[in-house]
């Protein structure tokens, strides 16, 4: 699974979500999340990201886990 960290924040490029062939990822107030039950851990949002803001879960910097949270909420409030 990947997750969109800091570098969505206000940007949402929004190349990701035109890439992703599941339709897992949603914009939300202030980026684009990626919903966690239904990636399929494809890769494509994270090569089409002209930001860097995507990361496989195990490569996920420290400094950017709290994003992991912010998503598993966002999709939990929906």
């Amino acid at each position: 699974m990947y997750v969109i960290g800091s570098a969505c924040i206000n940007e949402k490029a929004g190349e990701c979500v035109d890439v992703c062939p599941v339709d897992c990822i949603e914009e939300g107030e202030d980026q684009f999340y990626i919903d966690p039950d239904i990636c399929i851990s494809c890769g494509a949002c994270e090569a089409a990201c002209p930001v860097t803001a995507i990361f496989y879960i195990d490569d996920l910097p420290e400094e950017e886990k709290p994003y992991y949270d912010k998503a598993v909420e966002f999709y939990k409030n929906k």
